[in-house]
């Protein structure tokens, strides 16, 4: 299977919505709704001048989106340093275990240190495919705990 990496761009929201209905379909346990809100929220995240630093990405396999990766910049005057977070990487479950996590990482990889990133930082998946995977990519460590805290 070949595996094409290509930008998150507005025009791919449709591929990306189906995506995201195959997740739900293969596996369900997802902690949000495709709902309108979500929708408008996803379209208005192009044109807000503040994701301007996100790094999004998308795994095609043909015309159909199988995976995808999702970063930011973490900015902090703790010791001046940029760092990237991974917010989102996921495959589809019928995809997994075919290079297309990988191809996304490395693909993400590349363009951070384009941008002088040194340094990426993830909240893993607790599930056993999720920890296998991260425990397998070359140059990085567990670490820290992560905590999820709503702000209400």
């Amino acid at each position: 299977m070949t595996i094409e990496i290509r930008p998150y761009t507005k025009e791919r929201i449709d591929d990306v919505l189906r995506f995201e209905r195959d997740l739900r379909k293969e596996e369900d346990f997802w902690g949000w709704e495709i709902n309108d809100q979500y929708i408008t929220d996803v379209k208005a995240s192009f044109e807000d001048p503040s994701f301007g630093d996100s790094v999004s990405l998308l795994a095609y396999a043909g015309d159909r989106v199988v995976g995808r990766i999702d970063s930011s910049m973490i900015k902090s005057h703790f010791d001046g340093s940029v760092k990237a977070y991974l917010d989102w990487i996921c495959v589809l479950k019928s995809f997994r275990h075919q290079g297309a996590a990988r191809s996304l990482l490395k693909e993400l990889k590349r363009i951070l240190k384009e941008k002088g990133i040194t340094t990426l930082i993830a909240l893993t998946a607790s599930n056993d495919e999720a920890q296998r995977f991260y425990r397998n990519i070359p140059d990085s460590k567990m670490g820290d705990i992560g905590i999820w805290i709503d702000i209400r």
